[in-house]
């Protein structure tokens, strides 16, 4: 009987995978109403991680542009403190200056 089974090929090995469908949003979603549940209890854990995950996202708003918004207002604000000191330079130098070599001159 083993002489049989000798010289007999062996059969294909069938794959037998089924696949599972993995919805994205409806896990997130899952996640999130978690996570509501867990602030309506009032843990402190969840309240933290909240607070965390909003300063790693750069604020808590659905505009994505708000943080190039930020930049753009801070350089603004920058470059108008820049100019009003340079103004104000200016018109100090041209109204002090003279005076100043005035009385360096008559003091040396």
């Amino acid at each position: 009987m083993a002489f049989i089974n000798f010289f007999r090929t062996p059969k294909h090995q069938r794959y037998d995978y089924k696949p599972r469908y993995w919805n994205q949003k409806k896990e997130e979603l899952e996640e999130r109403l978690q996570r509501i549940e867990k602030m309506k209890e009032g843990d402190p854990e969840e309240m933290k991680a909240r607070l965390a995950g909003s300063f790693r996202r750069g604020g808590y708003v659905k505009d994505g542009n708000f943080r190039r918004n930020q930049v753009r207002r801070s350089n603004l604000i920058l470059l108008s403190i820049v100019v009003a000191l340079i103004l104000f330079s200016y018109v100090f130098l041209s109204v002090y200056l003279p005076k100043i070599v005035e009385a360096l001159e008559s003091n040396g």
